[in-house]
C-alpha cells in the first residue's frame, strides 16, 4: 500500500520505495501545478526494464550517433580508439543519468519539478529553460537531418528529378516539403501522449537494429569482406599526441547525451521500479552506443572497398543502391530511427520545461508544439552548415552548462536531502522549496561559478591556413581558464556539486530544506 499524507508533510515511501500524493494533497490551484507536472500515480508507473532499454536503443540508433566515430577518425584516431572513446563516454554519462533518474520511479516527478528542490519553485525555470533551448535546437537539427535523408532517398526513387526542382532559399522545394512533413509527423505522434510513445519505442528499437544489420550484410556481400579502414593505424598513437585529442573528444561524446542525463526523470517517472530504470538504462545506453559505433566502422570500411571512399553517412551509402525495395526499406528505417530519437530526446523534455514556465497556460501538448515551432525558427539548416559552430559551440558549451546543472541536482538530491523530498511543497508557494521569493540563491551562485569554470575558457584552434577553426578566441574567452575548457562537462559538474554542498550544509540545510 502506498502512503499518502496531507499537503506539506514528509512522504514516507511504500514498501516498494515509491511515493505518491493523495488527490486532495496535490495543490491543483497552485500557479506552479498542472496535470502534466503532477506526480504520476503509482498505478500508472508501468515502464519495465525492456521499455527503458528499448528507449535507449531507439535513441542511440540515429544518423548523428552513427557518424560520431567518423569525427574521431578524422581527428587521427584509429577505429579501436574511436570506439573506446565512445564506449567510455557513455559509461561515464550513465552515472549521472542513474543518479538523477532515481527520483522518477520514487516520486513520479519530471525534471523541472525535481529542479525546484534545489533552485526553488521559480528558480527551476533557469535550468529548465536552458535545457529547453538545447532541446529545441537539437529537435530542429534532427528534423532537418531526417528530412534531408528522406529527400535524398526519395530523389533516388524518382530518378533524381527532385534535385532539379525549383528552389526556395537555395534548396529544392521537395526538400522543404520533406522537412515540414517530417516535422508534422513527429508533432502528431507526441500529441498521442507518453503511453503511445512507449509503444512506438518498443517496436522501433528492434526494427532499427534490424535495419543497421541489413546495411552491414549488404555492404559485406558487395565488398566480399571489410577494407583497409580496419587496418589503418592511428595517426596519434597512444602517447603524447593522443591524450590532448582524447580528453576534449571524450567531453564532446559525453556532451552528446548530457541533455538526457538531466531530464531522464521525464521518463523514469513512469518506471515500475528502480530496478527497471537502472537495468534498462545500463543495458540500453553503453552497449547500444558501442555496438552502433562498431557497426558504423564496419559498414564504412566496407564502403571504402566497394566505392573507393569511406562513406560515413548511412543515408548517402543507402542511396548508392539501385534496388527500389532497398531504397524504400532504407527510407523507412531512416524515418523510424530519426523519429524515435527526436521525439524522446528533444520533444518530451522541453514540453515539460515550457509547461513548468507557465503551468496554468502551457500544458504538455502546447509545450511540444512550441518546441516544434522554435525548432524551425532557429534555422537548423544554418546551424549544421558550419561544423565549427556545431562542434565547438553546440556540444562544448552546452555540455559544460548542462554538467553544471547536473552537479547541483545530484548534490541536492543525494547529499543534502538524501533522496527525501516533500512532494506537495514542490508545488506550493511558501513551502520548503520556496527559499526567497521562489529562488535559492545558493543554487544560482553554484550554477554561475560552475558554468564560468566549465565554459569560460572556451577557445578555438588554428588550422593549417593560420585561421581559427571555431568561433572563440584562440587564447580563450577568459585566457586563464583555457586549461579547463577541454574538460568542461566534468569541471562544471564537479565544481557546482562541491560549491552547492558548501553553501547548503553549514547552516543545517538538510533534508527539511530552508526558507532563506
Amino acid at each position: 500500500m502506498t502512503e499518502t499524507v496531507p499537503t506539506g508533510s514528509p512522504i514516507p515511501p511504500s514498501p516498494s520505495g515509491r511515493v505518491e500524493l493523495a488527490p486532495e494533497a496535490f495543490p491543483a490551484d497552485s500557479p506552479f501545478a498542472n496535470e502534466d507536472l503532477r506526480p504520476v500515480p503509482v498505478s500508472e508507473r508501468k515502464w519495465t526494464t525492456y521499455n527503458f532499454a528499448a528507449l535507449w536503443i531507439s535513441m542511440a540508433h540515429c544518423i548523428p550517433s552513427w557518424t560520431l566515430a567518423s569525427g574521431l577518425v578524422a581527428l587521427g584516431m584509429d577505429w579501436k580508439q574511436a570506439v573506446f572513446t565512445i564506449a567510455l563516454a557513455n559509461v561515464i554519462v550513465l552515472l549521472p543519468m542513474l543518479a538523477t533518474g532515481h527520483a522518477g520511479p520514487k516520486y513520479g516527478i519530471p525534471f523541472p519539478v525535481l529542479a525546484r528542490a534545489s533552485f526553488g519553485l521559480r528558480g527551476a525555470n533557469v535550468p529548465a529553460l536552458i535545457r529547453a533551448a538545447v532541446a529545441c535546437g537539437w529537435f530542429g537539427i534532427q528534423t532537418w537531418i531526417g528530412g534531408s535523408g528522406i529527400f535524398a532517398l526519395g530523389s533516388r526513387l524518382t530518378g533524381g528529378h527532385w534535385e532539379d526542382a525549383g528552389r526556395i532559399a537555395g534548396n529544392p522545394w521537395p526538400l522543404w516539403l520533406c522537412f515540414l512533413l517530417f516535422w508534422a509527423l513527429q508533432i502528431a505522434i507526441i500529441y498521442r501522449g507518453m503511453d503511445f510513445l512507449r509503444h512506438f519505442e518498443n517496436w522501433a528499437a528492434p526494427f532499427v537494429i534490424a535495419g543497421a544489420l541489413v546495411l552491414l550484410v549488404w555492404i559485406a556481400v558487395k565488398a566480399d569482406g571489410f577494407g583497409a579502414l580496419l587496418d589503418q593505424p592511428s595517426k596519434l598513437g597512444w602517447g603524447a599526441d593522443f591524450w590532448p585529442v582524447f580528453f576534449p573528444s571524450l567531453m564532446g561524446m559525453i556532451g552528446f547525451w548530457a541533455t538526457l542525463s538531466l531530464n531522464i526523470p521525464d521518463f523514469t517517472r513512469f518506471g515500475a521500479s528502480q530496478k527497471a530504470q537502472t537495468w534498462g538504462q545500463s543495458l540500453g545506453l553503453p552497449t547500444t552506443m558501442t555496438l552502433f559505433a562498431v557497426l558504423a566502422v564496419l559498414v564504412t570500411s566496407g564502403s571504402e572497398v566497394v566505392y573507393g571512399e569511406a562513406i560515413w553517412d548511412p543515408v548517402a551509402l543507402a542511396a548508392k543502391t539501385d534496388n527500389a525495395f532497398g531504397l524504400l526499406f532504407a527510407l523507412v528505417v531512416v524515418l523510424v530511427a530519426t523519429i524515435s530519437v527526436n521525439i524522446a530526446a528533444n520533444v518530451v523534455s522541453p514540453a515539460y520545461d515550457l509547461s513548468n514556465l507557465a503551468p496554468k497556460f502551457v500544458n504538455f501538448r502546447t509545450g511540444a508544439l512550441i518546441t516544434g515551432v522554435v525548432g524551425i525558427l532557429i534555422f537548423p539548416w544554418k546551424l549544421i552548415s558550419t561544423p565549427e559552430f556545431y562542434i565547438f559551440t553546440w556540444l562544448g558549451v552546452v555540455g559544460g552548462l548542462l554538467g553544471t546543472v547536473a552537479g547541483i541536482l545530484i548534490a541536492d538530491y543525494w547529499i543534502v536531502r538524501r533522496t527525501v523530498l516533500h512532494l506537495a511543497d514542490l508545488y506550493t508557494p511558501g513551502g520548503r522549496y520556496w527559499y526567497v521569493n521562489g529562488w535559492n540563491w545558493r543554487a544560482i551562485v553554484a550554477f554561475v561559478v560552475g558554468g564560468l569554470l566549465a565554459v569560460g575558457g572556451s577557445y578555438s584552434g588554428v588550422g593549417a591556413d593560420g585561421k581559427k577553426t571555431g568561433p572563440f578566441p584562440t587564447d580563450g574567452l577568459i585566457p586563464f581558464l583555457k586549461p579547463l575548457a577541454d574538460y568542461g562537462w566534468a569541471v562544471g559538474l564537479g565544481a557546482s556539486l562541491l560549491l552547492y554542498i558548501a553553501l547548503m550544509l553549514p547552516k543545517g540545510r538538510e533534508q527539511e530544506g530552508i526558507a532563506a
